[in-house]
């Protein structure tokens, strides 16, 4: 389920209060300074860092590798 458009322009992270890559296909927003993924979930996003989880160099590459394919919120 895709997030709302308004959701999309004011969406943060928690902690940095920085822009997050959403990844619509795997109903997930990362951030990718801090290695960090959390879930979305019947298309609400689940921004409570104790429900996130971090991600693996591994995973990182693979994600940054379809940066073309995220949403990268907090435009506004």
């Amino acid at each position: 389920m895709p997030l709302d458009a308004l959701l999309q322009e004011i969406l943060v992270d928690p902690e940095d209060k920085q822009t997050l890559w959403y990844f619509e296909a795997d109903s997930l927003l990362y951030n990718p300074r801090l290695h960090r993924a959390y879930p979305v979930r019947d298309g609400i996003p689940v921004l409570l860092i104790g429900e996130s989880r971090e991600v693996s160099d591994a995973e990182h590459a693979a994600l940054e590798l379809r940066t073309d394919e995220a949403i990268h919120t907090g435009s506004r």
